[in-house]
Formats: structure tokens, C-alpha cells, sequence
């Protein structure tokens, strides 16, 4: 089922929720440019085991509000705090996908891990999703400052093109185009705003913080969150396994989910 949850007197974020009578709840946080949506292949399946799904879509993306402003990983993490208090979730997994994955981290600093017994990580853009003196394995801050200038001048070759990079595997063109529309879902200015977190915001003193057993997923083709990232999420955060994925790029929600949704239920319990 499908309803909306109000995280600010005017901001109203979209919750799917399946097999909401279950005990053993996951909260998704997608990536960019997409929505809740992107997890189709999870939510195909993991309800069926017995897992209550909710997905949202964060502002500025698919059905929810899309303010002018307010797209920091604080914000963002804030709103998915709201969502869970709003639920009364308790004793659940958080599983985000690229900057789902950073909104998690910081979700688990900022809000001191409220309410997650348990941390899913697929190719999350962290600790820093750009270059930076210290940290080279980043992209550079100029592809992501031209990312931005395209969303601005011609946005759907901008998604077709990020869309190409997405996966390592080939994919057909209907799966192509149900891809690129779910980019075209989102408001341009916050496809821009959530670019300028990832290209500004970093998340080195958040991983430290995180107490929870932590599950990391990372495609070894992965040209967007390239593979090192992941190798320092699993360095910052305790208690953490990291999970190489052979067969994938940046889309290995689909391109190996059954190995995702096993791992997942494993892991899960």
C-alpha cells in the first residue's frame, strides 16, 4: 500500500509499504537519480519470505513533495528519522543504494542509529563520493559539476548517458527505458541539489558511530561508486562484511539480485 507521510508543515514524503503485517521490517533508501521503484527486484521477492518492504521516496523524487531547497544529507536523513517515527518502526534493517546509502550513514550518526538493528550498504557514496586531498578514489569534483550543468541544459540525455554507465551487464531497451524514467520522475533542481551533496559532503567521521551489524555490497565494475569506497566503508565502520560482487556494476540490485536478496535474508534473519 501506498500513502504519504508529512516530514515538514509542507514537505509530504511517499512510503510504499508491502506485507506490513510482518515483524521483520526493511526501510529502503534508493539512490539518484531514481525512487523507491529501483528496488522492484527486491520487493518482488523479499515480502514473500516473510519481510515487510517500505520504500520511500526521498523529496525532490517520484511521488513525494519536491521542495525548492533543503537537500543536505542532514535534511534528507531527518526526513527518513520522520518516516520512522511516524511508523513506530523498531528493531529494523535500513538498506540504502548510492546516496541512499550516504543518507543512511549519516541517518545512523545523526540520529545515533534510532530504531536499526541492522545496516545494509549497496554501493553507497561514501565516505566521500568525489576526490579529495586525502581521499583520491573519489570521482573527480569537475564530472560532478558537469553532471549538474547538464541536468540544467538538456536533462534527458544527462539521465540517458549516467544511465549507460549504470550497469556492467547489457540490459534491454524496455529495461533501459523503465530505467530513464524513473530519473525523469524527479524535479530538475533536486536532481541538481542531491548532485551538489554528493559532489560537496563527506561522511569520514560518520562511519565510527555505526554500532550495528553492517552488511557492504559493491559491483567490481562499478563505474560511478568505484570499488575502493567500499573498502573504506569496511575499514570505518565495526562490525561490517563486506560482499564483492563479480557480475556487477552499479546496478547490482538487479544485476545479481538473487545473490542481494539471499545475502539479505541471511543476514537478516
Amino acid at each position: 500500500m501506498g500513502y504519504f507521510v508529512a516530514v515538514e508543515s509542507h514537505v509530504n514524503i511517499y512510503v510504499e509499504d508491502v506485507n506490513p503485517g510482518s515483524e521483520k521490517t526493511i526501510l529502503f533508501i534508493h539512490g539518484w537519480p531514481a525512487n523507491h521503484k529501483l528496488f522492484e527486484y527486491q520487493f518482488d521477492v523479499l515480502p514473500a519470505m516473510g519481510y515487510r518492504c517500505i520504500g520511500i521516496d526521498l523529496r525532490g523524487f517520484g511521488n513525494s513533495d519536491k521542495p525548492l531547497h533543503d537537500y543536505s544529507y542532514d535534511r534528507l536523513s531527518d526526513d527518513v528519522r520522520a518516516v520512522i517515527d511516524a511508523l513506530n518502526l523498531k528493531n529494523f534493517t535500513l538498506a540504502g543504494h548510492s546516496v541512499g546509502g550516504a543518507i543512511s550513514i549519516r541517518y545512523m550518526a545523526r540520529h545515533n542509529g534510532h530504531g536499526v538493528s541492522k545496516l545494509v550498504l549497496m554501493a553507497a557514496a561514501a565516505p566521500s563520493f568525489t576526490q579529495r586531498p586525502s581521499f583520491p578514489y573519489g570521482l573527480p569534483k569537475e564530472a560532478i559539476s558537469k553532471l549538474i550543468e547538464d541536468t540544467y541544459n538538456n536533462r534527458p540525455k544527462m539521465l540517458q548517458e549516467f544511465g549507460d554507465m549504470f550497469f556492467f551487464q547489457n540490459v534491454t531497451e524496455p529495461f533501459s527505458d523503465w530505467f530513464f524514467q524513473l530519473g525523469l520522475q524527479a524535479a530538475g533542481y533536486s536532481t541538481a541539489a542531491v548532485l551538489e551533496s554528493l559532489r560537496d559532503e563527506s561522511l569520514f567521521a560518520d562511519l565510527g558511530k555505526i554500532r550495528v551489524p553492517t552488511l557492504i555490497f559493491q559491483g567490481i565494475h562499478d563505474q560511478i561508486v568505484l570499488p575502493q569506497l567500499a573498502v573504506a566503508i569496511n575499514e570505518g565502520i565495526p562490525n561490517s562484511k563486506l560482499v564483492w560482487l563479480e557480475s556487477s556494476g552499479h546496478g547490482l540490485f538487479w544485476e545479481q539480485r538473487d545473490t542481494i536478496n539471499e545475502e539479505m535474508s541471511q543476514f537478516i534473519g
